[in-house]
């Protein structure tokens, strides 16, 4: 167990998901588990009752950490002020506290190019990966400026380098990264750090992603120089736990891509 312990982090989007082989297959479930290893309690969010049920079992049994589960949907024509605040709420009356809040949850239509993309189809990201982050922050606030707690934000490559048929989910990332940002500059103060991740995993989402959308993939999803995709606990979850170290509290605003060589940017 380590800094962790005792803590509590809010992690979105962290039903445990699996591959066609029956390995891991989610970024969420990945982070949830480097996180369970240091010690820290869990609130994990997600539309799949049976995936959060799955992953709070596992957890529970391998760590010995508490995981408190929570369906929530932040989608187009819902309340979903109402919806984060039941998690916030939820989270405190189980844990007291709020530590770290990750925003990993995320829908999308990749795959379908511009002119094609429905209004729907925008909703879907824009609500599930943007608004989400929004209102996730704003009601993590006060909890988060007590406890001098860390935000880590998922965007993607997708929006760095304006991916083939990614529309709607660019345009949701690179929204996250200039809230991620203002935040940064707005909570320093309150001793709160604020940074994007942009990974690139084999995940159950991007295997269904190369089944729907083959051109898609095909012009997208490459192999990185490292020569594999990211683990998503060894190599994706772990620097998320990095990121709400003691030693990484200065910085803050910053876009971590975790691409394997392939995040390369000026």
């Amino acid at each position: 167990m380590g800094f962790l312990q005792g803590k509590t982090a809010i992690i979105t989007g962290a039903g445990r998901a699996t591959l066609s082989d029956g390995t891991c297959g989610s970024i969420g479930y990945g982070i949830a588990t480097a996180y369970a290893k240091e010690g820290a309690n869990l609130v994990i969010t997600g539309r799949n009752v049976q995936k959060l049920t799955d992953a709070k079992e596992e957890l529970e049994r391998l760590y010995g950490i508490s995981v408190l589960p929570v369906v929530a949907d932040v989608s187009a024509g819902k309340d979903n002020e109402a919806t984060v605040n039941v998690v916030i709420e939820q989270a405190v009356a189980t844990f007291g506290g709020i530590d770290v809040l990750i925003n990993n949850a995320q829908a999308s239509a990749s795959g379908v190019p511009l002119a094609e993309h429905t209004l729907d189809q925008f909703n879907l990201a824009i609500y599930s990966g943007l608004y989400a982050a929004f209102l996730y922050m704003q009601k993590c606030y006060p909890y988060l400026a007590k406890s001098k707690g860390s935000v880590i934000n998922f965007a993607s490559g997708a929006g760095l380098f304006g991916n083939f048929g990614q529309s709607a989910y660019a345009a949701t990332k690179e929204g996250i990264r200039g809230l991620s940002r203002v935040a940064a500059n707005e909570w320093g103060k309150d001793g709160i750090n604020v940074n994007i991740v942009c990974p690139l995993a084999w995940t159950a989402q991007l295997e269904n992603f190369k089944k729907a959308y083959p051109e898609a993939f095909e012009a997208n999803v490459h192999m990185p120089p490292m020569g594999h995709y990211g683990d998503c606990e060894a190599e994706i979850g772990r620097v998320c736990v990095q990121l709400a170290s003691p030693d990484f509290k200065y910085m803050s605003g910053e876009t971590i891509t975790l691409e394997g060589g392939m995040g390369l940017r000026p």
